[in-house]
């Protein structure tokens, strides 16, 4: 039976938080956990785009609980100032959707000197979710929703004496790189949970093709690669829309039966109604977590600390 935008469950009461909700992807989970009654944080870097988005949302949903929060996750200092302004609002949360990412850019440092694709899609994530786990595990049955790529199968993972790629860039060498890292952040956030006996879960979605502005940014931010341009012209033919590309993130982060540890991806058939996909353990898999663990403590200075705080 297909899972639609129509099976979320009532969410009144409860506070989400949303990376990149300015366009695409982000801009539909955000309008379709707020319909459902959620209280929604959008956090945006382009706030231009942000007032659009809060406004195209309440045109739909004309009573949104929605909260804008500027989240430049490039800068590890604004993901820092995002994730205070965000407890000092909400002690409790219920969901994180880690949804925004860059894609096949050519080689550009951040501001803190990461490599731009690990720095938005991993290491900004990280120190995001870090910093709200406190109210994450203050409620039980909260969720953190990563959202990876099927192009974590052509990744490979993090070299703990080269994260960033120096003499090695590609653009979509970088792209595999992170995109594995959210794929194995998911799973590694999933077991230090369950070791900790926390009653938070994480879970991994991907969109598929997608038609989004995330096409069109990678040609922009590419110079006009030609590989780049092809995958465009493939999602403005044979993409799913937002609204469909979407779902298996929606259905990660909302379904009553979802569970800790799942992938949640499109099924290319019956309508791209998302499903859920066993996790296949590979081979070197928890070494290559140890490992992106080691990268992301050393190069934002934030551990992940799973301790349930007192009076949770």
């Amino acid at each position: 039976m297909s899972w639609t935008a129509n099976d979320i469950p009532d969410l009144h009461g409860r506070t989400a938080v949303v990376t990149g909700a300015n366009g695409g992807l982000g801009l539909v989970t955000a309008r379709d956990l707020a319909a459902k009654g959620a209280h929604v944080v959008m956090a945006m870097r382009n706030q231009a785009k942000a007032a659009a988005a809060l406004d195209q949302i309440r045109a739909a949903v004309p009573d949104a609980a929605l909260e804008p929060v500027v989240l430049d996750l490039s800068s590890q200092a604004s993901v820092k100032e995002a994730a205070a302004r965000i407890l000092d609002a909400h002690e409790r949360l219920d969901l994180l959707v880690n949804n925004a990412g860059v894609m096949a850019i050519a080689e550009t440092r951040s501001v803190d000197g990461f490599e731009m694709q690990f720095a938005v899609d991993h290491l900004g994530h990280w120190t995001l979710t870090a910093l709200l786990l406190p109210a994450l595990l203050r409620t039980p049955g909260s969720r953190v929703v990563t959202v990876t790529s099927t192009a974590h199968h052509q990744g490979r993972p993090v070299d703990v004496s080269n994260p960033h790629l120096h003499g090695r860039y590609g653009p979509w060498r970088a792209y595999g790189q992170a995109k594995l890292a959210n794929f194995h952040f998911g799973l590694g956030l999933q077991r230090d949970l369950e070791r900790a006996g926390a009653r938070t879960a994480s879970l991994i979605a991907h969109p598929g093709l997608s038609d989004t502005d995330l096409q069109a940014v990678s040609v922009q931010g590419s110079g006009g690669g030609a590989s780049q341009r092809f995958f465009h012209a493939l999602a403005q033919r044979t993409g799913m829309s937002p609204d469909k590309g979407a779902l298996p993130q929606l259905r990660a982060a909302t379904d009553p039966a979802a569970k800790g540890g799942e992938f949640y991806g499109p099924m290319f058939v019956n309508n791209g109604a998302p499903i859920r996909k066993p996790i296949l353990r590979r081979f070197g898999m928890d070494r290559a977590i140890a490992k992106l663990w080691e990268v992301s403590e050393r190069e934002t200075g934030v551990a992940l600390d799973l301790r349930t705080p007192a009076g949770a």
